[in-house]
């Protein structure tokens, strides 16, 4: 059933959203300092192409991911966060989109504050 959802979610949207998070991972990745967010975007990427049977937890809370958090928030989060906020609205509009709209709503959560997760 997840992989059924999955083709679904990238017609829907899903290929919007991870095209906006590989193209900021790009931007990131100009700067050797900004590799290694650049290499979280990518990983988020892939889990807007795929949400459906994956579940993101927290790994760590260190000061580190705090500090990357809020550097990573000024500089391309509340973009992304907005847009995924803003598709599912758009996907709570039918009973159908509902289940998308809650990923959308998931990713929305984690386009603010990607350091310290994980994708299972």
């Amino acid at each position: 059933m997840s992989c059924l959802g999955n083709i679904i979610w990238i017609i829907f949207g899903g290929l919007i959203g991870a095209i906006g998070w590989c193209f900021i991972g790009i931007i990131w990745c100009i700067t050797i300092i900004g590799i290694p967010v650049g290499m979280q975007c990518f990983k988020m990427a892939r889990l807007q192409l795929a949400p459906f049977g994956k579940k993101v937890v927290t790994v760590s809370d260190s000061s580190g991911n705090l500090l990357m958090n809020i550097l990573w928030l000024i500089f391309g989060g509340l973009e992304l966060c907005i847009t995924n906020i803003v598709s599912g609205l758009i996907l709570c509009i039918t009973i159908v989109g509902i289940p998308f709209a809650a990923q959308s709503f998931k990713m929305a959560k984690l386009a603010l504050m990607p350091f310290g997760k994980e994708v299972i």
